[in-house]
């Protein structure tokens, strides 16, 4: 049946004959988010209906709610299609581009939805996923055969409730109903076998009861061995414990569940996997189910290992030139006593860039004490400390609320200001003796905001006539890296730039923390 073979009547007739809408959560839809949500990597799924004027959901992962209004509904949208639909960036799709669901902060960009018929080919509903970032290449062929896959066995069960609900429980029916759940059930297994991943469920209480065939190819284990507790046996010794108290751990709390460990493989060698899962909580809010995932992660831990190695090399060579300057600037000093002064100044400014650098650097959890006091001020007190007077006097001063601060955003604030001390000192209130700087730092809600003023130097005439790499380099570094706003006024009296930052941008190790 095409779109133009059916009318809204007819579709709100036969979405009220299923007596679906309002009803209550179940295991079996619940199940069905879970794994698409899981099988396309989304943090969003629904078992969506459209009615007259909402669209009511029968089982959503990452919502949190039952209904929204129809007006700003992606599914809508693909009841005009003759299967499905994908929104592959929703900012750049004229249909969905002013939704406030799309415009809001973290809003809504990727949108796949399949669409749910009846027998007859009037249009129910969508399973769909959504996402928060845009996706150009959409669904692989997998994970799009997965959600026909399960479209279909989600109007297998709502044929089923149809027939219990019109009295209609005669043996063919159901003896068709439960051949057809067998057939989708197969299905499932199959797509759960064809991933890379392992995949595995278990009961509330822990007991796990099935393993895709990945599993069993990979640690070459006979099935039912690893049934209810036994997978723990497949860790390396001392991972087990960890990993057994991490998943206690989920089940007494019901938070999602994560670890790395090292998975025997068949072959004897253990390989480092993460394993992941997800409780499915019904109505009352109690777990129903756990789906989860173990992914080999081996090589790509060889590959952040040999570059944090690489990477702490290059800087432990970086921080002995500035050890090497120093001292051959000394010696130098020595050699000709009457530019002991000026030298001096000079390794003071060397000794601060050093300084600096020892912020930036990557370090392991043994050099990471050696930084000192980890926080913004104590940071940019030390960037500028080559800009201070002869007396030692500070011309960039720095009040206002500070921050903790980590590595993390160390490298971007550093490009910022950087740049912003150097063309002071070239062109700006930093070229002259009279001339003097203040940043300010404050909390805003959940902001931070730094201004950059400068006063008592050259008039400004206005903005430059072109934009030079530095400060491009300073915009990628606060908008791209640091997710800020950054502006400039070009005022007579002196250039004044303020970064509007999210609280989180300067710790974002503590943030991750505070939400784990």
């Amino acid at each position: 049946m095409t779109t133009s073979a059916w009318n809204e009547t007819d579709r709100l007739a036969a979405l009220r004959s299923y007596d679906i809408l309002d009803s209550g959560r179940e295991p079996a839809f619940d199940d069905i988010t879970a794994l698409i949500a899981r099988l396309c990597d989304a943090p969003i799924a629904v078992v969506n209906l459209i009615d007259a004027d909402r669209q009511w959901f029968k089982s959503e992962v990452g919502l949190g709610v039952r209904e929204t209004p129809l007006e700003t509904s992606f599914c809508r949208h693909a009841l005009l299609e003759q299967d499905r639909l994908v929104v592959p960036d929703a900012d750049k799709d004229p249909r969905f581009a002013c939704n406030p669901l799309v415009t809001a902060a973290n809003g809504l960009k990727f949108y796949a939805g399949v669409l749910l018929k009846d027998d007859h080919g009037l249009p129910l509903g969508t399973l769909c996923v959504l996402d928060t970032r845009p996706r150009p290449d959409g669904l692989d062929p997998l994970q799009t055969e997965a959600m026909e896959v399960l479209a279909r066995q989600v109007m297998k069960l709502l044929n089923l409730r149809k027939v219990l609900a019109a009295g209609r429980r005669t043996d063919a029916d159901l003896t068709a109903t439960a051949s057809a759940l067998a057939v989708s059930e197969a299905r499932f297994r199959a797509i759960a076998d064809s991933m890379p991943q392992m995949v595995w469920s278990a009961l509330p209480d822990g007991f796990h009861d099935y393993y895709n065939a990945r599993w069993f190819e990979f640690t070459g284990v006979t099935p039912g061995s690893t049934d209810g507790e036994g997978w723990n046996g497949m860790f390396h010794p001392e991972d087990q414990e960890r990993a057994m108290a991490r998943w206690r751990h989920s089940l007494e709390t019901g938070e999602p569940y994560e670890v790395e460990y090292r998975l025997r493989r068949a072959d004897g060698v253990y390989r480092w996997t993460l394993g992941r899962a997800t409780p499915i909580r019904n109505e009352a809010g109690e777990i129903t189910r756990w789906f989860g995932t173990c992914t080999d992660i081996e090589d790509l831990k060889r590959v952040v290992d040999s570059k944090d190695l690489l990477s702490q090399e290059l800087s432990h060579r970086i921080k002995n030139i500035f050890a090497v300057v120093s001292a051959l600037i000394g010696l130098s000093a020595r050699q000709f006593p009457e530019a002991k002064e000026f030298a001096s100044a000079v390794r003071t400014r060397i000794n601060a860039l050093a300084r600096a650098h020892e912020f930036v650097r990557p370090h392991t959890d043994v050099s990471r004490p050696t930084v000192g006091s980890m926080t913004l001020h104590a940071f940019l007190n030390d960037l500028f400390k080559p800009y201070a007077t002869a007396n030692g006097e500070p011309r960039v001063q720095v009040s206002g609320d500070d921050a903790a601060f980590d590595d993390q955003a160390a490298t971007s604030v550093a490009l910022l200001f950087h740049e912003l001390a150097t063309n002071a000192s070239k062109y700006g209130a930093l070229s002259t003796e009279e001339g003097e700087i203040t940043l300010k730092t404050r909390n805003d809600a959940d902001r931070f905001v730094l201004v950059w003023e400068e006063r008592g130097g050259p008039p400004v005439a206005g903005a430059p006539d072109r934009v030079g790499f530095g400060s491009s380099l300073a915009t990628l570094s606060v908008e791209g890296q640091l997710g800020g706003r950054l502006e400039r006024i070009w005022a007579l009296e002196g250039l004044r730039v303020t970064a509007d930052l999210p609280a989180t941008a300067l710790s974002r190790r503590r943030a991750a923390q505070n939400v784990a």
